[in-house]
């Protein structure tokens, strides 16, 4: 018993201790109503989540019509820098155009026509768009059309004999694919 008497002492005293480190505070009710008012309740809590979530979800929408409109506008307006570059081609054809009406001499006219297929084809070159070489190579249909056959020996078999209409590819992706004469 004289344990038990020596235990209840130390309890005692640590009870004392820390009465005196943490003193009692008396709590009336204005007190209690004032803690409580301070304190956020659920349903405030709820509010408050609700709000940021609809203003989320507006952004989140605005944000969606915003791209929206602006890749709609971006694919109108995809092939503006070629249209650009293809424009002084046109004009050009017209210069060649109208000399033709006093020009009589049949040479200048096809020096001027062929500069100006070459200005065309390295403006085309510059935006990634390169004919297919097709004549005297085999047969393929991921870069060929066939239109028609003609017997043309057992070494042209297979191969293509003639081109009636190029094929071109842009960035190595075929964009028309040359129609050709096959050899059978």
């Amino acid at each position: 018993m004289a344990e038990n008497t020596e235990d209840a002492t130390v309890d005692n005293e640590l009870v004392t201790e820390n009465n005196e480190q943490f003193p009692e505070i008396e709590v009336d009710n204005e007190t209690i109503e004032e803690i409580s008012s301070e304190k956020p309740t659920f349903e405030d809590q709820l509010a408050e989540a609700k709000d940021k979530y609809l203003r989320l979800y507006a952004d989140f929408e605005n944000f969606r019509r915003r791209t929206s409109k602006e890749k709609i506008e971006m694919i109108q307006n995809a092939s503006e820098g070629l249209l650009k570059e293809l424009i002084p081609i046109v004009d050009d054809f017209e210069r060649a155009n109208k000399s033709f009406e006093t020009v009589t001499e049949v040479e200048p006219m096809k020096e001027g026509i062929a500069l100006i297929f070459n200005k065309f084809q390295k403006t085309l070159a510059g935006k990634g768009v390169k004919a297919i070489e097709s004549k005297g190579k085999d047969f393929d249909v991921e870069l060929h059309e066939c239109i028609t056959q003609f017997a043309a020996g057992e070494e042209n078999k297979g191969k293509v004999i003639d081109e009636i209409e190029k094929g071109y590819s842009l960035n190595d992706k075929v964009i028309r694919y040359a129609k050709v004469v096959v050899g059978s």
